[in-house]
């Protein structure tokens, strides 16, 4: 099915979908991307209004004050702006794959590393990728090195198990990918050519999966009288 025969097929009839969540995204994020991975696989269908960047929409900006993607809605009037939030909300209500349960060590270790993935990590991937919004002294070099300090310690991990907690994948993996994604297409040929085969196989599974396929569909931007599109 061509991409455009897939958009058709996903754009919703008005009746009815008032009951669903909102989601406020943008396909090339990674924290929208993890958003939306948890939703899909908790079976939690959204109602997905892609944004532009440069161009937000004033519904987005009313809802939150931060003023990023993703931002999700709830019919009740609820809004969730963190994307960790919106993937905890999603598999709280469901889990089917026991996302939030670990095959190996403890949901409170998890937490840990995304947060160290959010923290230290975000900080030199940003600097790395992006030096030029930063102080004119930065030195994307340095940053990438530094960040793959963080990346060698996936690596390791991955050494004995197939994913982050176990040979099961959990939140830790699906939270953690596209970021790692993002820093590998910064220089795609340089990050293939590093000894990180664990992480690198690692990757090019997620990458090949139908769940991030299916989240990666591409979908107009959204603007106020549109047609909603069913995530």
């Amino acid at each position: 099915m061509s991409t455009t025969d897939r958009y058709k097929d996903l754009v919703m009839d008005a009746e009815g979908q008032r009951s669903r969540p909102i989601l406020y995204s943008f396909r090339r994020c990674p924290y929208a991307m993890r958003a939306r991975l948890a939703l899909v696989i908790s079976g939690q269908r959204c109602r997905l209004r892609e944004v532009v960047l440069r161009s937000k929409p004033a519904e987005m900006l009313a809802l939150s004050a931060k003023a990023t993607v993703p931002v999700l809605q709830l019919p009740g009037g609820r809004v969730i702006d963190e994307s960790l939030a919106i993937a905890l909300w999603a598999l709280d209500r469901h889990d089917p794959h026991h996302w939030l349960v670990p095959e190996c060590g403890t949901f409170e270790q998890m937490r840990a590393l995304i947060a160290q993935n959010d923290g230290p990590f975000k900080h030199h991937l940003d600097r790395y990728k992006y030096a030029v919004r930063y102080e004119e002294n930065t030195d994307p070099l340095h940053h990438r090195a530094e960040g793959v300090v963080f990346l060698n310690t996936l690596n390791d991990s991955l050494g004995h198990q197939a994913h982050l907690f176990g040979d099961r994948p959990c939140l830790a993996d699906y939270a953690l990918f596209p970021f790692v994604r993002q820093f590998a297409n910064t220089d795609r040929d340089w990050f293939d050519r590093q000894p990180l085969p664990n992480l690198q196989n690692w990757l090019k599974d997620h990458l090949a999966s139908d769940l991030f396929l299916n989240i990666m569909m591409k979908a107009p931007p959204w603007s106020p009288g549109d047609k909603d599109v069913l995530l």
